[in-house]
């Protein structure tokens, strides 16, 4: 074999070594984690571990629901104030997308905000949605060298930022994930935001609004079953990943508006007594007949309360921009 040859093969299993170790990380902490969430009381599995790959194209299908109008009215919004959000970057500054998913809102707001020369960063926790959203950019022209990927949190993804960046640094929260947040965690994570800026600097946070509750049930329980699946994906992840013995149609996906605290939550409910077994998480556990693992909260807000909310980690509200059919809301602030 040459060494052109041998150089090759020896850099094409280094990458399958590292693709291997963090496939091996990544099923590691979700053990722990479904081994910590389990046990509580009630029962739950944090949000996060929907999007793997299943789990993240669910979601892109379940956006294109004529019941589930947030991602229209975002990309709608997103289009026609560009201009504004554009302004508020320049075109030397940079973008920071929190939970890129497929990438179609950032390709909306750069293919209308004038902003050719920003750098884009990208920051996901599923790997498939990172390549999806780079795809994207591509779509749509934007150069290579000027688009980063980082597969972490959003902590570890601001982290990762640069430090010494010229011009403005814009953080583009969207799709309503500060609603997956409850309250104190929400301003946690927006106080981490503030703490990665610099005076100046801007967030863009997209955030659903209360509405009518038949609204929100077919939202979250649409008459498709895709949401259904999205849910149930997460004790296929079990079953597949940590090598459970969880019999799907023993489940139930339940979707319910709670009222007193602002929120539609999501669970898997038990339709019979049964006893689960998670090898991968070091885990046996008994589920009673009608009994929920809790797999998602979706906080909805009024604008006031959304702005009291941001202004408490050190912004100041720019502008906003209401879609008042679907109840969705795009708020520019900018970091005091």
């Amino acid at each position: 074999m040459s060494t052109r040859l041998a150089t090759a093969a020896a850099t094409s299993r280094d990458a399958i070594d590292r693709r291997a170790s963090a496939s091996a990380a990544a099923r590691r902490a979700f053990g722990d984690s479904a081994r910590y969430y389990l046990q509580q009381t009630p029962r739950q599995l944090p949000s996060r571990f929907l999007y793997d790959a299943l789990g993240s194209a669910l979601f892109d299908a379940i956006c294109h629901l004529p019941w589930y109008g947030i991602t229209r009215a975002e990309c709608g919004l997103l289009a026609r104030h560009a201009g504004a959000i554009g302004r508020a970057i320049g075109s030397g500054g940079r973008i920071v997308e929190l939970g890129c998913g497929n990438g179609e809102k950032l390709a909306t707001l750069l293919t209308h905000a004038g902003v050719s020369g920003a750098h884009a960063h990208l920051v996901d926790v599923s790997a498939p949605s990172l390549a999806h959203a780079t795809q994207a950019l591509g779509a749509i022209g934007w150069p290579d060298d000027r688009i980063s990927s980082h597969h972490a949190t959003y902590e570890d993804g601001l982290l990762a930022l640069p430090v010494d960046a010229a011009g403005t640094t814009l953080v583009a929260f969207l799709g309503s994930s500060v609603g997956n947040f409850d309250p104190p965690a929400a301003a946690a994570l927006l106080r981490h935001t503030r703490a990665a800026l610099r005076r100046g600097d801007a967030l863009l946070l997209g955030a659903d609004l209360v509405k009518p509750e038949r609204d929100l049930q077919l939202a979250y329980d649409d008459p498709l079953g895709l949401t259904a699946a999205f849910n149930k994906n997460l004790l296929q992840r079990l079953n597949t990943e940590l090598g459970a013995n969880v019999v799907l149609d023993r489940f139930a996906h339940r979707a319910v508006w709670n009222r007193a605290a602002s929120r539609v939550e999501m669970h898997l409910v038990s339709l019979t007594a049964q006893t689960v077994v998670v090898p991968g998480a070091g885990l046996r556990f008994t589920l009673d007949e009608g009994e929920a693992i809790w797999t998602e909260s979706s906080y909805k807000y009024e604008p006031t309360e959304l702005r009291r909310l941001v202004e408490t980690a050190a912004f100041v509200q720019a502008q906003q921009w209401i879609d008042e059919s679907a109840r969705f809301a795009l708020t520019l602030f900018e970091a005091a």
